[in-house]
Formats: structure tokens, sequence, C-alpha cells
């Protein structure tokens, strides 16, 4: 089955869908989104109505209904083939009907027919999904509306369904958006920030622990709608027990109870100060042609440029001794070295020298071949392989590159980032996933680099092995898969069915785990009293889980796990990609007439240019920027550091000061060297003038402080008030680290 989406406004063709309305709710991290699609049919024959879009890859879609007029539809769970026969049935005997499915190659995908819509009639559709807000750098919540919907590059080698996606600008989108969110939370909503314009945050008790907003007037489709939430002190160990669904069958996962538990371990502050030296870091770059636009509506530089410079900040931060390598792909494939070598001022220089021409100009996204080149390379014995990825867009085939990165999973960490709008989150997370990794998206104008800098920090902490999870109460079934990877503050879900019956008025849960040789525990103690009304929302996030677990086990072929996801599918309500939900009017006792008409709804596309705007408001081709626009002065400073982590005395340096090589020398103590003098220069100015941005070089001032150390050099204390003089700064010596 090939699904379209795109070609309605360039024939000039009605528009069935009219409005889209979306209630979200936030419960602590969970999310329930209720969408609700307004059909309208316009013209003078029935038409069917075909709306390909995306949903958050870890969304578990829960509940699909339709109304007409008075009539409301609730649609079924059933295995895919015989839901669209039923579909294709209905439609060939005039009743209406109504198909969603879940795209078999990529679990954000979704399309949506509304089948046989009479001239003048009217259908609204119920969408309901739940699913777990991810935590950020920052410790907000992340929630994503999807609001465009990127081309899915098909590679070569698919087969099998695929889903083409024709991009249209924002201007031909002719359907309303209204958004409306409410957060509730035990502990007080601090604050909420969006990359789209909102109304006043409003709160509903004195607590501030229940609050609403709204989506402002005038949102255009030409971003995804971003909400990051944030609460006070709210990242705490917790769990919930849900009641399970009277209705269902005995001894089921819906009929019995359902904890889900959420651990935030805290490792050893000691083991944590100590950032491990060792390490082989592979760089996956994509130079696809989507890399050329440009970062957001208000900034001119383009993704690749903002990929290039935080490849910059991440060779700058390198501990000495580890190995690395640079990977870029697009439809072919390079990389710097032809295989890993030892990170040094030379191996430095030459990966920086061809980072420095990588442009958006190897075509298309074919990220199989670049990772199983990867793959294929022995790894460094103890220097464990971390392997970034950096992709703005998605492949049809995300499945089976996600399970390429799952059967290589012993042999290194993945941290993967999603760069601009419409990034797939089923690639992003799957490979971080599935590669015991972290996951981080970069939308609209903010910057790559802190959350890079994060994900770096987390590979260098040291990793966390023997990992084992017990439950201190009986008759419990674990229906999450085993927790491969655990980093300092990140969130972990597990959860687990309990069955038969208990007396116990409280149950815990254990972590345990060895970290740099020392065994260390995380316990949680909890209520095993169910929590109030939370419409099986926990039941169906564990039913999720446990159907991805299914659908991507390697040790059991398709064929034999097919029986058991529609079975739990069909019980919990849950799609997958073995099921679709369909729904057919049978209460009309008049057949539709007429020829079927065919409408494809538009989709909004991210700014599709391989242009950006030049500061005069001129369109520049990407190939014909002969020159990079001016660098940032925080980007200078790292440029010019030394893989050693010193800084040199020179003209470059002191051209960031603002002030001349001899203005820069004068104050220098005598008995100091004029690398440790540039150093300490370097640092104060980091401290004193770029102190907001220290996610982003604390690990290169880090490796700068030991450089220092290693000197033995003296008078550091009069270097500290001497350079505060010159440059203007009041930093101390303790701040400094040295």
């Amino acid at each position: 089955m090939v699904n379209c989406c795109g070609l309605v406004t360039l024939k000039n063709e009605p528009v069935p869908l009219k409005s889209i309305a979306v209630e979200l709710e936030v419960q602590d991290h969970v999310a329930t989104v209720v969408s609700t699609l307004l059909y309208e049919n316009k013209e003078e024959n029935p038409v069917e109505a075909c709306f390909v879009f995306p949903l958050p890859g870890d969304a578990a879609v829960c509940h699909f209904s339709a109304k007409i007029g008075q009539t409301e539809i609730v649609a079924q769970v059933k295995e895919k083939e015989q839901a669209r026969e039923e579909y294709d049935d209905a439609l060939s005997s005039g009743q209406q009907a109504f198909l969603l499915e879940e795209s078999e190659q990529s679990p954000d995908i979704f399309s949506l027919s509304v089948g046989s819509l009479p001239p003048g009639e009217s259908a609204s559709i119920r969408l309901e999904y739940v699913t777990e807000l991810a935590v950020q750098a920052d410790d907000g919540l992340r929630f994503c509306l999807p609001g465009v919907l990127n081309p899915r590059y098909e590679p070569r080698e698919s087969q099998g369904e695929t889903i083409q996606v024709m991009s249209a600008p924002a201007s031909q989108i002719s359907y309303t958006l209204s958004f409306s969110a409410r957060m509730s939370s035990s502990r007080p909503v601090a604050r909420v920030e969006s990359n789209s314009s909102l109304e006043p945050l409003q709160y509903l008790n004195t607590g501030k622990t229940q609050a609403t907003v709204k989506l402002a007037d005038g949102h255009k489709f030409d971003r995804d709608i971003e909400l990051l939430i944030y609460y006070e002190d709210a990242h705490q160990p917790s769990a919930v027990v849900e009641a399970g669904q009277a209705s269902a069958k005995p001894g089921s996962m819906m009929a019995d109870p359902v904890v889900m538990v959420s651990l935030y371990p805290e490792f050893p502050k000691d083991v944590m100060s100590s950032m491990s030296s060792c390490g082989e870091f592979v760089f996956l770059l994509d130079r696809s042609g989507s890399m050329g636009r440009c970062v957001s509506s208000s900034k001119t530089e383009m993704r690749i440029q903002s990929a290039r410079d935080t490849l910059v900040f991440l060779l700058k931060s390198l501990p000495m001794g580890c190995y690395f390598n640079i990977y870029s792909f697009g439809t072919a494939f390079e990389h710097v070295f032809p295989k890993s070598v030892e990170y040094s001022q030379k191996t430095m220089d030459e990966a920086l020298k061809k980072v420095g021409k990588m442009g958006a100009d190897l075509g298309g996204t074919e990220i199989l071949e670049p990772l199983k080149s990867i793959y294929k390379q022995s790894c460094i014995p103890k220097h464990p392989r971390q392997l970034f990825v950096f992709t703005d867009g998605g492949v049809s085939n995300t499945k089976a590159v996600i399970d390429l990165v799952k059967s290589n999973a012993g042999s290194h960490r993945c941290f993967s980032f999603g760069i601009g709008e419409g990034a797939s989150t089923a690639l992003i997370n799957g490979l971080a996933k599935e590669g015991g990794g972290h996951a981080q998206f970069i939308t609209g104008a903010e910057r790559m680099q802190p959350k890079v800098m994060q994900s770096l920090r987390f590979s260098l902490q040291p990793a966390v092995v023997d990992i084992s999870v017990t439950w201190d109460m009986p008759s419990v079934t674990t229906l999450s898969p085993p927790i491969t990877t655990l980093f300092q503050g990140q969130r972990s879900i597990i959860y687990a069915q309990l069955s038969g019956e208990t007396t116990e008025a409280e149950g815990g849960v254990t972590v345990k785990y060895s970290l740099a040789g020392q065994p260390s525990q995380n316990q949680l103690r909890f209520s095993l009293a169910p929590t109030g009304d939370t419409g099986l929302t926990v039941h169906r996030l564990a039913a999720r889980t446990l159907i991805r677990s299914l659908e991507t086990q390697e040790s059991r072929k398709q064929d034999e796990v097919k029986p058991e996801v529609v079975d739990l599918s069909v019980q919990s309500g849950v799609s997958s990609s073995f099921t679709s939900f369909i729904a057919v009017n049978k209460s009309s006792n008049e057949a539709v007439k007429g020829p079927l008409l065919q409408r494809n709804v538009l989709m909004a596309a991210p700014r599709m240019m391989k242009m950006c705007s030049a500061p005069n408001d001129d369109l520049v081709e990407e190939s014909s920027r002969d020159s990079p626009p001016p660098k940032d002065l925080l980007l200078q400073v790292v440029t010019l550091q030394k893989a050693s982590g010193c800084w040199e005395l020179d003209s470059n340096l002191a051209a960031v000061f603002s002030k001349s090589v001899s203005e820069v020398e004068k104050p220098k103590p005598q008995e100091v060297t004029p690398q440790v003098w540039a150093t300490m220069l370097a640092l104060i100015w980091l401290h004193g003038f770029k102190s907001d941005d220290r996610e982003e070089w604390e690990l290169l001032s880090m490796k700068a402080v030991s450089w220092l150390k290693a000197q033995n050099a003296p008078s550091l204390d009069q270097c500290v008030a001497a350079g505060n003089q010159l440059l203007g700064c009041s930093v101390t010596k303790d701040l400094l680290g040295v």
C-alpha cells in the first residue's frame, strides 16, 4: 500500500479537512492527547479523504472514533489485512468507513482514511494517544505535537510498503488548528515554554499544581508545536499502581493491576567527578540536501553549519588518549580516517580541516551503509565505542536502521540528535533506546551545542553494568525490556503486571548495578493501593512497551511474533504495525451513491528551499557561499584551543579580547610561560563573559585545567589578578578550579 499526501492544492481540489482541535492532558510526566478532526464534503459527489501525518514514535494510540450527525462509531482494533478488507468492502457497498493505520516501516507515521463521505455531510474524527514525556537537559519535560512532515527518503534497497510525502508550504494549508494543554502534578508547575506563541499560563489552584495554557491565535503550519513543562523539584522517584479493567479476560495484562515505576538514579559524587579518559568516539553526520535548510525561520544559519560548529566543540572536548573518527553520509558515505585514530594535535587538525569543508551535498539519506561500515570495524580494547548520530530527517526503513543498531548494542552506546522540524521521533528515539544511549531534539532557533555536550558528558561517565531489577512483592511479571543503560539523573521507567491476591499494603523495587567497579543500588517503596481513575493510561503505556519489544525481537521471526502482537493489540486497544483501527457506519440504511472521489489532505512541510535568507534578505544558494558567516567569539576561542587543552598566545586570541598581542603580553608575570598565560586568560574570559554558556565549554575547560595542573606553573594567583585586570573580570582562582 502506498500512502501519499500533498497533492490537493496543486490540483486546486477542495480540502475536506476543515479543522483540528488538540487537547493535551499532562499528569506528572505522562501525556494524554485527544485530537478532533472535522471533515466536511462540499462537493457534489461522495469523497474519500486520506491524511498521512506524524505522531510521536513512542505514542500508544488507544482510541479512534467517528461521529456523523448524532451517530458515533467507535473503531475496533483488528488484524491489518482484515481491517483493510472490511474497509474496502464497506466502500464498495456504499457504506461509510474509517481506517487508521500505523506504518509498517516507521511507527511515527499514521494514515487516516475517511471513506464515502456523502455530499453536504460532515464527520468528526476523534483520535487519542498516550505517551511519556522525555526529560531534557535543563530538567524540563518535552511534549511535541508534530506539525510538519518531512519527506521520508526511500533507500534503494527498500521493499514493501513505502510512505510518499509531497511537501507543501504552510500557505497552502487551509485547515485550522486549536491547541490547549492542562498540567497537573503533586508538585507546583513552575513555568511552561514553547516555540510557538502561547496565551498566558493560567493556574487553577493556589498551590499551582494545576495549570492550563492555550496556543495563541495566528499559528502558522511551519513548525512542530513544542512545549517544555517545568515542575518544582520534579524529578523524584515515583510509582503509580493502576487497577485492571473489570471486563478484561481474567489473568490477562488488562485485567490485572499494572505498576509504572519511574526511577532517577543518583550516582556517588566521587565516581561522577572523574570523567573517563578513554573511549572510541565515532561521529556520524547527515549531509543530505535537507541539511542545507536554515535552522529556523528567524536565523540564517544552516543546519549543516550548526552541525559543523558542534563538531568543533566535540573535537576540542575529547580527552587525550582516546580514539575518534568522523563519518558523513547522504546517498553515499565518507569517512575522515579509514579507521579510528588516536586523538592528538595532528589528527584533530586534520579532522577539523575536513569538517570545515563539509556541506549538505551528498544527496539522499542512506544511513544503513555507513552504520554497517562502522560496525565492521573492530572495537579497540579498553576504549568503549560511543557513536554520535546527527540527522535532520527520516527514512522509510526506520525499523531496519533501528534493528541494525540493536544487533550491535553490545559493542557500543548510541547517542542520537534530531535536527530541525519534522525529524523522525521513531528514528531518533529508537537509535538511542536500542543503542543504550540518549536522544536529543534540536528545534527552532536553539543552539545545538548544549544538548550535544550533555550527551558527551554522558558518554564520558563510567559505563553502568550488571543492571538487575528485583521486586519486593509477590507475583510480579516485568513487562518492560531489561534496562541496559543508566545515566546520572536520567529517568528509567519500568512497567510490571501484578497478578494474584495480596494482603500487602506496600511494595518495592530495587535496581542494582555496578559503576566503576563499585556495587550500587537504588530502591523505591510505594503503596500498592490503586490510584484514582486513570483511564487505563498505565496499562496502555505498558501494552505499547510490550508490543514494541515484541516487534523488535531478534530471536523470533515476524510470523512467530505477529499472533502475539495482534492478540495484545486487540486486548489493549493499542495500535501496532500488524493491526489497524476500523470503523464502519452500519446505522444508515441507504447506500452512498455516486462516483467516489479521492481527496488527499495536505500536511505542512518545513522550510523547503535549499537556501537561506542572507542578512540583506537576498536568497543565496548554499553552494554559492564562498566564505562562512562570521564566527561568534565563543566559537573562536574554542577553535583556538589545542588538543592538549592549552591555548597559544597569538594575535587570534588577542583579537577575541579586542587587544593587540603586545597589550596581552605586557601584564604577563615574568616567570609564567606564554602558553600558561594564554590558557589562564582564555579560562578567565570563558568564566567572566560566557558563564551562561557553561554547558558548552565546561568539558574543554576541565581539560585546560588538567593541563595547567600538569605544568606546575608558578604565580597562578598573580596570573588570575593580572588577567582579571586585563580583561575587566572578577573571576576567582577557586572558580577556575586551578
